[in-house]
């Protein structure tokens, strides 16, 4: 029986290498382990963390190859001066090959008759030698070409050994093996991210601000269970008295402020604690414990149940007020809602939901006030709560409904904008989307995830 623990960063999709357990890991392929050790029964955990796509550009073969290619387009620059100026230098010897001949048969003539040489057959001599003259120069330049040559040929032979010894190493892949085995252990990690359902939450980065709108409250979202191509975004200003719901397209078109479509709920919401899951809007009517679901796709409420026992309209709000007492969020086992109850002493209850009857499946009570918590969100059936909603807040709770048990963490997050009001979790994208003080913001997450292998029972 055997597992792997793997450090992964969820929304880090520039991963060069990814991890199947079907196949061998080399150190090759760039995961190092950082620690091994053997958990409660017996199996082997590895930590091991796979290092980001870009960080190829930094490895030693690369700095080489780099200094390689550096050297190489030297050289040919370098061979190309010298062609150019022996190429020139050969048109000026070829203009003087004729008066070389000349002189050549003028010294034969006067070799055959020395009575011949008079001073004007001296003067008309002495003229060839002194036009000849440059070319003396001519040829020395051709020495040190001569000499330059047969050392870039010797720098070739050298280069091309070192090119050799360099693509040996790498198993002689030339640049479409390399990008067809980058591709083959791309779509590795893919299926490695597709294992990667369940983590517990290790860190939080960011924020990336998206966009500076609306009002200080409000909340913004995805759909987690939408397709690949669906990336629809739905804009909700305010936390009490509005009902307009709108939708864009994409992110681009978010930013943009290109809308394509706009929603006019039967009834308002109270908070920001809404949720977008499976094409449907499920939000808290105003002044009351109701739960809505309402259906993008026919614009209409397809159901609604009170949340039984539940406080509304601010007697549980979380620390920041705003009608926040209700909180629906999604994660990658369904939908869920917390909040507080008088029976529970006015501390959080988690309750997971049908999400076509609004039905309450389970039902989990902690022991953390709702009024201490500024906000929560939850991943792989734990709750995360934060300790405040303004600067220097943190995670500090988290209940696990898998085994019914809690712990204090100590999780920072950057609360850029010093207010925040609506924080709640992506499993699609793996990602916190966040409303910081009319600011729409993004966190990332860090989760450490048990990696089944085949073997594992």
């Amino acid at each position: 029986m055997w597992s792997l623990s793997v450090v992964l960063n969820p929304l880090l999709f520039l991963l060069l290498f990814g991890y199947c357990p079907s196949v061998t890991i080399r150190p090759k392929e760039g995961w190092q382990v950082y620690s091994s050790a053997q958990d409660a029964d017996g199996r082997c955990i590895c930590t091991v963390v796979a290092p980001e796509q870009n960080l190829c550009s930094r490895d030693a073969k690369g700095r080489q190859l780099r200094q390689l290619l550096e050297k190489v387009q030297n050289m040919s620059q370098s061979i190309e001066v010298l062609n150019l100026r022996t190429q020139r230098d050969f048109q000026y010897i070829m203009r003087m090959e004729s008066q070389i001949k000349g002189l050549r048969s003028k010294f034969r003539q006067i070799d055959s008759d020395r009575k011949m040489l008079g001073n004007k057959n001296f003067q008309e001599l002495k003229g060839k030698m002194e036009s000849l003259q440059p070319l003396i120069p001519v040829l020395e330049q051709y020495k040190t070409d001569a000499k330059l040559i047969s050392q870039f040929k010797e720098e070739i032979r050298n280069l091309s050994g070192v090119l050799m010894g360099i693509q040996e190493e790498m198993g002689a892949y030339d640049y479409e093996e390399l990008q067809q085995r980058v591709l083959s252990l791309e779509n590795r990690l893919r299926n490695c991210m597709s294992k990667l359902t369940c983590g517990k939450l290790m860190k939080i980065t960011g924020p990336l601000t998206v966009k500076t709108s609306g009002t200080r409250f409000g909340a913004w979202m995805t759909d987690p269970q939408a397709s690949p191509k669906n990336n629809k975004v739905w804009y909700m200003d305010s936390y009490t008295n509005n009902k307009i719901v709108k939708e864009y397209k994409s992110i681009a078109d978010f930013v943009a402020g290109v809308e394509s479509r706009t929603y006019n709920l039967p009834f308002k919401w109270a908070g920001t604690n809404h949720v977008v899951y499976n094409g449907s809007l499920y939000y808290n009517k105003m002044e009351s414990n109701i739960i809505v679901r309402y259906s993008f796709e026919t614009g209409r409420v397809v159901t609604q149940r009170a949340l039984e026992l539940a406080g509304f309209h601010n007697t549980y709000p979380y620390t920041w007020g705003g009608f926040s007492d209700i909180d629906l969020m999604a994660d990658e086992l369904g939908l869920w809602v917390v909040y507080a109850t008088n029976q529970n002493a006015g501390n959080i209850v988690i309750s997971q939901l049908n999400p076509d009857t609004l039905q309450i499946l389970n039902t989990w009570n902690t022991e953390y006030s709702k009024r201490n918590a500024g906000e929560s969100f939850m991943i792989c059936g734990t709750l995360y709560i934060t300790n405040s909603h303004t600067t220097g807040a943190k995670v500090y709770y988290a209940y696990s409904t898998k085994t019914s048990t809690y712990e204090y963490t100590d999780i920072p997050f950057h609360n850029q904008y010093f207010h925040m009001s609506m924080l709640d979790y992506n499993a699609r994208e793996r990602a916190l989307y966040g409303w910081n003080n009319g600011h729409q913001v993004l966190f990332n997450v860090t989760l450490f995830h048990i990696i089944k292998t085949e073997d594992d029972s």
